[in-house]
Parts: structure tokens; C-alpha cells; sequence
């Protein structure tokens, strides 16, 4: 008698059709490139200026700072003192907010893989919100983009604003700027 033989049906192939299951399961819940950590650059200098934590949770893309160059790692947000908006998480004055660990980064929607939109991000450096939307760049996709890279773009309207490159980055890069 087979041992892999079951009320008529052969365990080998329930064993096949789980382990099919449970691939196309992980592959329905795979993270969108996006997600992850970067490091973002002053586009003047090239220099670091912070690590960031962008995640998504219920379709909604956010991110927030998980370490600061150069600048104290429990500094207030004071650039944005005195700052209030409705649709932010936090309802208080802004500047009274930790600059690391604060989601500055909020609301944005899917528009295709790698690529988000119509949502906001604020510069705690002095409290501006600006449209924003990002999008995923391969290593190699260009020779503009030598390692994996994040377009992140304010605008004030209108398509009126700049864009930032940001690198991949591991969780330790991340949170060890000083």
C-alpha cells in the first residue's frame, strides 16, 4: 500500500497544489518596490541629509524619518512652528512634533506599481506641505540611475514644484544618519 495515498486522492498532490497556493499567495502580497528604506540627498551639496521608512497600510503609502544627518536625533520639528493642517495626522502645532519618527509623508494612492500619487509631504525644516507623488526607479533602467532610486516630487500646483532622488537604503543606513 502507497503511504502517500489518502481516501482516493494522492497526498503528493495536495502537497503540490498547498505549496502552489502558498507561492501565489506571497506573490499577491508582495510589497511594492516603493516600500522600504532611502536616504535622501540635498540635490545641492549630494550630501545626506536623512533616512526614511516608506510603508503602506490599507493601499495608503506613507513615510516617515527614521534618522537625521547632521542634526540632533530628538530635535523638534521647530522650523514648523506654529504650523496647522487639517488633513495631517497630528492636529496640534506642528512644530511640537519629534522630527524623527513623525510620518511627514502621508495619503498617498497607488496610480500603478512602483508609482503613487495625490498625496503630501511637509518639510519639517520650516512646515511647507507640498503635493506629492514618487516613483520607482531600477538600477539600470537608464543610465541615470545607477542603483535602485526613489523620484520623490513636491509640488505647490500645477505641476509647478522639484523632484529629489533618493537611494535604497537597508534599515541600519536608514536609521544611522548622525
Amino acid at each position: 500500500m502507497d503511504i502517500f495515498y489518502c481516501r482516493g486522492e494522492s497526498v503528493k498532490k495536495n502537497i503540490g497544489l498547498i505549496l502552489y497556493l502558498v507561492l501565489l499567495t506571497g506573490l499577491c502580497f508582495a510589497s511594492d518596490p516603493c516600500e522600504g528604506y532611502w536616504i535622501s540627498y540635498d540635490e545641492k551639496t549630494g550630501k545626506a541629509t536623512a533616512g526614511w521608512e516608506i510603508s503602506v497600510q490599507d493601499g495608503i503609502l506613507s513615510g516617515k524619518i527614521t534618522s537625521l544627518a547632521d542634526h540632533q536625533q530628538d530635535s523638534l520639528a521647530d522650523g514648523a512652528k506654529g504650523k496647522h493642517y487639517n488633513n495631517f495626522s497630528f492636529t496640534g502645532d506642528l512644530g511640537t512634533l519629534m522630527t524623527v519618527g513623525t510620518s511627514w509623508i502621508w495619503g498617498l494612492s497607488k496610480k500603478a506599481e512602483g508609482e503613487w500619487e495625490k498625496g503630501y509631504i511637509i518639510d519639517p525644516a520650516d512646515g511647507s506641505r507640498y503635493k506629492c507623488k514618487m516613483k520607482f526607479h531600477k538600477a539600470g533602467e537608464s543610465k541615470k540611475y545607477q542603483a535602485d532610486t526613489l523620484e520623490m516630487r513636491g509640488e505647490i500646483g500645477l505641476g509647478i514644484g522639484r523632484s529629489q532622488y533618493w537611494k535604497k537604503a537597508t534599515k541600519e543606513e536608514a536609521s544611522g544618519l548622525r
